[in-house]
């Protein structure tokens, strides 16, 4: 059996090791872990995916609901890829870290507007309040809304109709633009008023429709059309 002084000192020596090894692991800057869940969880040839997944990560932080830092959320068990913050990238590392500055920058995919969640592309759920936006990278981005009317299917259709050129693409920003001219009443237009002529004064038996005048001009002449004021002045 172990002397005390053993147990005590192979202890002392096993927490040194722990310590010395959490020393050894460099920490990640906010930048390579959004970088790596863009890595993992898109196709890593889409930059559409990769930053639409960056997107949710950075709506996630700011939501006030998720950790506070990016690392912390991108981070967070059984959230992402398993080994996201762990297993070496590959081809697609350049373009991820590029994606990631862009993100941190303040870009954002408008797609995804404040979403916060997607799975993989084609899976289906049996939810009603998905409300799915788009699919980028392999992926199917949603918000959660209670009487969703916007299904994964209806979304792949919609934006294969806009890349065979069938559909144009509305961004949100655009929509609420056109919303805005439509409720806006054009402003009102101030007409003249039309002074009859002789032949409408014939038309309606000799006398003339009763129009108020115009500002500045005197009542008496507001029956009188133009030829009848050429022949006053000897024209």
């Amino acid at each position: 059996m172990p002397s005390s002084r053993f147990v005590l000192t192979s202890l002392a020596l096993g927490t040194l090791a722990v310590v010395g090894g959490c020393a050894s692991v460099p920490r990640m800057s906010s930048e390579e872990c959004l970088a790596r869940a863009m890595y993992f969880e898109s196709n890593r040839s889409s930059e559409e995916g990769m930053l639409a997944v960056g997107t949710v990560v950075m709506n996630r932080l700011e939501s006030g609901r998720y950790p506070k830092s990016v690392c912390g959320v991108v981070g967070q068990p059984n959230q992402f890829a398993p080994g996201v913050l762990s297993k070496s990238m590959g081809k697609g590392r350049d373009l991820a870290a590029k994606t990631a500055r862009r993100v941190l920058r303040g870009e954002r995919h408008p797609r995804v507007e404040k979403a916060m969640f997607f799975h993989t592309a084609g899976y289906s759920y049996p939810y009603s309040n998905m409300q799915y936006l788009t699919i980028q990278g392999g992926n199917a981005f949603y918000d959660k809304r209670r009487g969703a009317t916007v299904t994964q299917r209806m979304v792949a259709e919609r934006e294969e109709a806009e890349r065979a050129g069938r559909l144009p693409f509305n961004p949100p920003q655009r929509s609420e633009a056109a919303a805005q001219a439509v409720q806006t009443p054009a402003p009102a237009i101030m007409r003249t008023p039309v002074q009859s002529s002789r032949i409408a004064r014939q038309m309606t038996g000799g006398k003339a429709p009763s129009l108020p005048p115009p500002p500045g001009r005197p009542a008496g002449l507001d029956s009188m059309s133009i030829e009848d004021l050429i022949q006053e002045n000897g024209g």
